[in-house]
């Protein structure tokens, strides 16, 4: 039983938590809860792509591809969700598609499943299978970069700067063969440094903050330090990087803007291509990231970034 004291905390978690499920990805608006593109002729979609099996867990991703366009670039997306709940489903950004992009969407193991650095090992293994299979879907394999929101914004930024780097690479869905490089790194309103989130969380982002922390490092940030510092983005930049876009509203309560500021300066003074878009009065998510005017930026750091 909870004492008294206990329940304006429990009330408090289970709002936020219901928050951090719209807004990281985890409820979708689509009926049926994924991102539905029926009525979309520009856009084919192929689904439930089966690349890796991982201690028995399945996991897959579903292709998007834009309608009449030959060997487009691949975008690969992150979905949000306090890095333990989510789905691929729920696709942000779906309007990419139709700038001429294809977009894979995938699945990794939560941090109910397993800790760090398990996403990472998925999603490198989702790239190499995407990449070693190109020819069979139709996108180039030599143009690849990834994005995500909120925790996949994480995610995609630790998968994107830790090119080449066999302590990150891990083996699942084999193709070793293959490459998991990208050439390009969006994050949408997503973590950059473990170790100083917590000091600069809200009272409110606390409630989903520490345990989700603890899910994903496999105990407290203060016993796992080593982990979260191998887990942050802002540790791993340096000048071989890839470009890196960021986007962070200036009022949001869940994930402080001030992650994105410490991964931009970062970037900068390894002397990356990095730009920081503040997106002033918004907060965690919302249209205003995907909104015709953000696209454009997205469309045009992604063609600079892989013409180069």
């Amino acid at each position: 039983m909870h004492k008294n004291g206990d329940l304006p905390r429990l009330a408090m978690t289970a709002i936020v938590t219901l928050l951090a499920l719209s807004l990281f990805g985890g409820v979708s608006a689509q009926p049926g809860g994924g991102t539905d593109v029926s009525d979309r002729p520009s856009i084919v979609k192929t689904g439930d792509i089966h690349y890796a099996t991982v201690d028995g867990h399945d996991l897959a991703l579903d292709l998007y591809m834009p309608a009449g366009v030959d060997n487009p670039p691949l975008l690969v997306f992150v979905h949000g969700g306090a890095w333990r709940f989510g789905s691929r489903a729920s696709v942000s950004g779906i309007d990419l598609v139709d700038h001429g992009f294809a977009i894979a969407s995938v699945s990794f193991r939560l941090s109910p499943v397993a800790p760090l650095p398990a996403q990472v090992h998925d999603i490198k293994g989702a790239i190499r299978f995407l990449r070693a299979n190109a020819s069979d879907y139709g996108y180039d394999a030599d143009r690849v970069g990834i994005y995500g929101v909120s925790s996949g914004g994480h995610l995609a930024a630790l998968v994107g700067l830790t090119n080449g780097d066999p302590a990150y690479e891990g083996t699942v869905g084999g193709n070793l063969d293959a490459s998991s490089d990208v050439q390009a790194v969006v994050s949408y309103f997503g973590a950059s440094n473990l170790l100083s989130i917590l000091d600069q969380s809200t009272p409110f982002g606390l409630n989903l903050r520490e345990p989700a922390l603890e899910l994903l490092l496999g105990g407290p940030v203060a016993d796992r330090e080593d982990m979260a510092r191998f887990g942050s983005p802002v540790f791993q930049v340096d000048a071989g990087d890839p470009p890196l876009l960021l986007m962070h509203g200036d009022q949001d309560p869940q994930m402080p803007i001030n992650q994105s500021h410490e991964l931009h300066g970062a970037a900068k003074a390894a002397g990356l291509a990095t730009h920081l878009e503040v997106i002033h009065g918004s907060a965690h998510g919302g249209p205003a990231f995907f909104d015709a005017e953000r696209n454009a930026l997205t469309v045009e750091f992604l063609n600079r970034a892989f013409s180069r």
